[in-house]
Parts: C-alpha cells; sequence; structure tokens
C-alpha cells in the first residue's frame, strides 16, 4: 500500500476511533470511508487489533507533537510551562473536536493489561508522566520525579473528569492544584 493509502487509512481508523469507540466501528466501515479494499487492509493488518494498536500509536504521536508544542508556545520559563500544561488541557477540553481521551476509552475498552490497544494506552500515560518529569526537572524541583508524578495524577485526574462533564473546569481546578505544587516546591513565589 502506498504510504499515502497507509496514513489516509490510519487517520480515518484513528478519527473513528475516537469519535464512536473501537467496539462501536467495524473493519467495514472504516474500509469504506478510508476507500480501501479488506485484501490490501489485512497485507498490511494482520487484524482489528493490529489496526487498532497501529492507529492509536498515530494518534499518539500526532497528539504528543501537538500538544507539548502548543504548551512550549504559552510560557516563557520552565515552571510557566509547567502550569500551562493546564491551561492547554483546558483549552483542549472545550475544543470542538474533543470526545474525550481516546486513550482512556481504549484502556476502558480493552481491559485485558496484554491486548495492544491498552498496552498503547499505558504507553501514552507513561510519556505523559515522563514528559512532566522532564519538565519538573527543567524547571529546577528539588525532586522532579515526586513532582512530575503528582502532576501527571492531576492531568489524569482532569482528563477523566472532563470526559464526565464537557467542560474545562477539572483542568482549571487541576492548575490551581499544580500551583499550589509548585509553590510548595519553591517555583513559584
Amino acid at each position: 500500500m502506498p504510504a499515502s493509502r497507509r496514513q489516509d487509512l490510519l487517520e480515518t481508523a484513528a478519527r473513528l476511533f475516537a469519535e464512536h469507540g473501537f467496539q462501536a466501528v467495524g473493519i467495514d466501515r472504516i474500509l469504506k470511508e478510508a476507500g480501501v479494499a479488506k485484501m490490501t487492509l489485512y497485507k498490511h493488518f494482520a487484524s482489528k487489533d493490529d489496526l487498532i494498536r497501529e492507529a492509536l500509536q498515530f494518534s499518539d504521536q500526532a497528539w504528543q507533537h501537538a500538544f507539548w508544542s502548543a504548551v512550549a508556545d504559552r510560557a516563557d520559563t520552565p515552571a510557566g510551562r509547567l502550569l500551562a500544561v493546564f491551561d492547554e488541557l483546558a483549552a483542549w477540553h472545550i475544543s470542538d473536536d474533543y470526545r474525550g481521551c481516546v486513550f482512556m476509552h481504549a484502556a476502558s475498552e480493552h481491559l485485558e493489561t496484554a491486548s495492544p490497544a491498552h498496552s498503547v494506552a499505558c504507553d501514552h500515560h507513561q510519556a505523559v508522566r515522563s514528559k512532566l518529569i522532564e519538565m519538573a526537572d527543567e524547571a529546577g524541583a528539588a525532586d522532579p520525579e515526586a513532582l512530575g508524578a503528582s502532576l501527571a495524577l492531576l492531568f489524569e485526574g482532569a482528563n477523566a473528569c472532563a470526559q464526565l462533564c464537557r467542560t474545562d473546569n477539572p483542568a482549571k481546578q487541576a492548575r490551581d492544584a499544580a500551583a499550589t505544587l509548585l509553590r510548595a516546591a519553591e517555583l513559584l513565589v
């Protein structure tokens, strides 16, 4: 399959999974919307699980790039960027295309920890946590591991709450809690 057709297939699958869930979207719908034949699909993906795994990895790469770039654009200082994480999260939660966190959806629809979807969801969570630890280290935190892990918990909690209530309030409240943590770590005055 030419790279562009494979890309079309992954983009279509990622979009449909994010909009409707993994169990609700069948292969036939993905094939129809992507304009790809079933035989072509199965030459490149052994199963729907393989397609889900790669679509989630595609979504993760796109999300990581877009989200962290937007955070970097929001603030000039390392501590400011830690707070900007929650500003960007709030903006995402009220955007027109927000349908909840596709990685949380993946984990909840694929409870078996050995499933490819669950594994990618865990990898996404770990990548966010690692990025926050790295950012805490850049900000000069005495214990970047603890601060980053706490910020990751606030991040994930705000995401979970936003899926239920569809507002930016959870991210705003998480930002306030993050500011308290940054003040306690003497990173904010």
